[in-house]
């Protein structure tokens, strides 16, 4: 009888090992990671950045809905905003965040306390912003792109297509650090090439059309930088210029195709897809504090025909050459 119990425990023991239990998989099951993108607001440009952002994961395997989630928030302006979505996004656990225009990469530092990776998707001068310590050795948890406006040429441009311009208008936006940043060192150029020069400000969108007409009224073009808050006033600043006769040389692609003349621009997508494919190393294990930020400067030149048209302005053979085999020309 002892025999036969202990004949039968051995082959139900034999049993379970062989059928009861679940065998471990010798591929471990990954957690699919979590990536927060906050954007400032809506418009063409900061669209164009998120959707290289996208691209820039997919590049590295990282398909939103399969292979990342991807919670995406846009305060649409908002400051009180920001803050409670980067909050969100620590209070979720995300594994690393995503800021697009520097007021969302702010609030996303201050939430992530310098744990959770911020990547920066085309941010002016994030030294200067306090995000950094230097483009070189970022020295924290945050790292990424900055999109500087080739500034020089942009001036250089606009002498081009308005030779007899004797003074220049440069708009921002008070709260924006870019805009201003971007505004101000135009400004310098401008002196050290001996061009006259007015700055103007807006505190928000709903300022513009009272400023540019009294802008428009003292300068006879207008620089409008890489700034949030007038890109986003494009159509507007563009409406009141073209009433009297006023050439606007914007810094984006997308500002341009809004109603401004022309520009050399960096490519917003690119910006995003080069910030995505830096988002795609830190998940893989990169560190943060030694991964250079990447200053991505190099313009295409982008033209507008029908703003010209309605400016009398004909575009040199070698603009319209350059905007043909390297650039976009918007009809």
């Amino acid at each position: 009888m002892i025999a036969f119990i202990s004949a039968l425990v051995i082959f139900l023991g034999a049993a379970f090992v062989m059928t009861g239990k679940p065998k471990t998989s010798t591929a471990s099951t990954k957690k699919v990671p979590t990536v927060g993108i906050l954007q400032l607001q809506t418009h063409p440009a900061l669209d164009a950045i998120h959707r290289g952002v996208l691209a820039g994961l997919k590049e590295y395997g990282y398909v939103p809905g399969k292979t990342v989630k991807i919670d995406y928030q846009n305060a649409q302006g908002d400051q009180s905003n920001l803050k409670t979505m980067s909050q969100k996004f620590i209070n979720e656990n995300a594994d690393e965040t995503v800021g697009i225009a520097t007021p969302a990469a702010q609030a996303l530092a201050t939430a992530a306390k310098k744990e959770t990776p911020v990547i920066l998707a085309g941010i002016t001068n994030p030294s200067g912003s306090g995000l950094i310590k230097s483009d070189q050795h970022p020295g924290g948890n945050i790292t990424g792109t900055s999109g500087e406006s080739p500034l020089k040429s942009h001036l250089d441009l606009l002498r081009q297509l308005v030779p007899k311009a004797k003074t220049i208008g440069i708009i921002y936006t008070t709260s924006d650090h870019g805009g201003e940043y971007n505004a101000k060192k135009f400004a310098r150029i401008c002196k050290q090439e001996g061009v006259a020069y007015k700055l103007y400000t807006i505190a928000n969108t709903n300022d513009m059309q009272q400023v540019a007409q009294t802008m428009a009224n003292n300068v006879d073009a207008v620089y409008a930088p890489q700034d949030n808050g007038v890109a986003s006033a494009m159509k507007t600043l563009v409406s009141v210029t073209n009433k009297a006769g006023v050439p606007v040389i914007p810094a984006v692609d997308t500002m341009v195709k809004a109603g401004g003349l022309a520009t050399l621009s960096v490519d917003q997508f690119q910006l995003g897809k080069v910030s995505g494919e830096m988002a795609a190393r830190v998940l893989k294990g990169k560190a943060t504090s030694d991964y250079p930020i990447k200053v991505i400067t190099k313009g295409k030149m982008t033209l507008n025909m029908t703003a010209a048209k309605k400016l009398g302005i004909t575009f040199p053979a070698s603009v319209v050459k350059e905007a043909q085999t390297k650039g976009v020309i918007y009809k």
